[in-house]
């Protein structure tokens, strides 16, 4: 405890310049041992984790920071929320593991009528996976199952994982290059509007992809898409886009797909971020938070929909190793009980218009912030060139979080060139201790100089 705050609550508190000694010297036994492609190793970054609580992270060396990432987003009710705990440990006691189609564990049944329960259709049905990439795999399996369609229209900026099937749909060129000629070539990407003006001309783009179909021409079976781009920059579509896609969509037999891996379960500020935007849906893609911090990923349906799948001979088309880990079903049936018992949702909801008034008001007339928004807690701050309003600094995103680390403050960029500071935090955290961190945020913003 310090002043007098637990850690869990505690403000920022650096004992040595991040990434400290020890972090440093791991990172070096990184580099002997991992791909050097995987984490980057420079000298600012990264700080090693040690122990994380609530909003605190501490590293290895001492450093508690404010994470108002929600590490990716995951932590959405706080790290290692105690309620979440005790049902994974005590799950652990019992059973580690099963035999997810096999002989299956009873959590694995608990929480697919949870989730079903949950979806916004009056009958679902879901398969339960590991991570996000996965989820959007299955959701476009199904979609080509139902539909006998295999191409797929998804949206410039969007983001939906790097495994080859959910890739072919990324639309970053640095992600997606390198592998170019192993993807599947029948996606369409549509621009995604972010002001009204750019409404018309998105969905014009999509009709053309519906008459045309996709670059080699096969037919649109799927529509994929964020309610809320998340890695992208924090991206809000105008009101009344989803329900003219949605007709779009349904007018050419196409099923539609949310990936909701990034903004479900309460982040923007009710349990699923599409309905209330418009996005009407026959597939969401669900993960991160899902799992209450263990790997845990699910892809919900209409019945109708996932009935075109056949009936399990004894040998499941599509299942894995780790389907429906007794220990992640346990925690992540104590996460769901958390978002409804506590409000979560609309506990984020407040806090998001807090977050996103305080910075606007703390940010009027500074010119190199071109926009502040959110969606619940899911929130950016756009950052542009200096005497510019239309142009993204590259890298803007990634040198402010480079400074607030050193405050002991850890926030993410965002967007197609990181101009964008993502912010992802606990429902959980306190309103002073968050207002304290957005007050580090500003000044490092306002007087980049500092």
């Amino acid at each position: 405890m310090r002043d007098g705050r637990p850690f869990g609550d505690a403000l920022p508190h650096i004992r040595v310049t991040p990434p400290g000694p020890h972090s440093r010297a791991l990172g070096k036994r990184l580099r002997r041992a991992e791909s050097r492609n995987v984490t980057f190793i420079g000298d600012r970054f990264p700080v090693f984790w040690e122990e994380a609580l609530g909003a605190n992270v501490r590293d290895v060396d001492g450093n508690v920071y404010v994470d108002l990432t929600g590490a990716f987003g995951v932590a959405f009710a706080g790290h290692r929320h105690p309620r979440i705990m005790r049902a994974a440990a005590e799950q652990e006691r019992r059973l580690t593991h099963g035999m997810g189609d096999i002989h299956p564990p009873a959590a694995k049944v608990e929480l697919l009528e949870r989730l079903t329960g949950l979806a916004p259709w009056p009958e679902a049905r879901a398969v339960l996976a590991s991570s996000g990439s996965e989820a959007v795999e299955i959701a476009l399996k199904t979609a080509e199952l139902s539909t006998g369609r295999s191409a797929i229209l998804a949206f410039e900026c969007g983001y939906h994982g790097l495994t080859l099937g959910a890739l072919a749909t990324t639309h970053r060129d640095d992600f997606r290059t390198p592998f170019r000629k192993r993807l599947y070539q029948g996606v369409a990407f549509a621009p995604f509007p972010v002001r009204p003006e750019e409404m018309s001309p998105s969905l014009a783009s999509c009709g053309r992809a519906f008459e045309d179909g996709a670059r080699r021409g096969d037919a649109i079976g799927a529509v994929l898409v964020e309610p809320v781009q998340g890695r992208g920059g924090v991206r809000i579509p105008p009101r009344g886009f989803y329900p003219e896609l949605c007709s779009l969509a349904r007018q050419h037999g196409a099923v539609v797909v949310a990936d909701e891996v990034f903004t479900g379960l309460g982040r923007c500020g009710s349990m699923f971020a599409g309905p209330p935007l418009g996005l009407d849906a026959d597939l969401i893609c669900l993960g991160k938070a899902l799992g209450g911090g263990f790997p845990l990923s699910a892809c919900l349906g209409t019945r109708e929909v996932f009935d075109a799948w056949p009936e399990s001979a004894g040998e499941a088309l599509h299942t894995s190793t780790f389907l429906g880990h007794p220990v992640a079903c346990a925690a992540s049936l104590a996460f769901l009980d958390l978002v409804e018992s506590e409000r979560l949702d609309r506990h984020a909801a407040r806090m998001g218009e807090h977050l996103v008034a305080r910075l606007r008001q703390a940010m009027d007339g500074v010119g190199r912030v071109a926009d502040v928004r959110g969606q619940g807690l899911l929130a950016g701050v756009e950052i542009v060139s200096e005497g510019s309003a239309a142009a993204g600094h590259p890298g803007a995103g990634a040198r402010i979080a480079a400074r607030l680390l050193r405050q002991g403050v850890m926030v993410l960029p965002a967007g197609e060139q990181g101009q964008v500071i993502e912010l992802t935090p606990a429902a959980t955290m306190s309103r002073d201790l968050l207002d304290h961190a957005l007050d580090l945020l500003v000044r490092a913003v306002v007087d980049p100089s500092e």
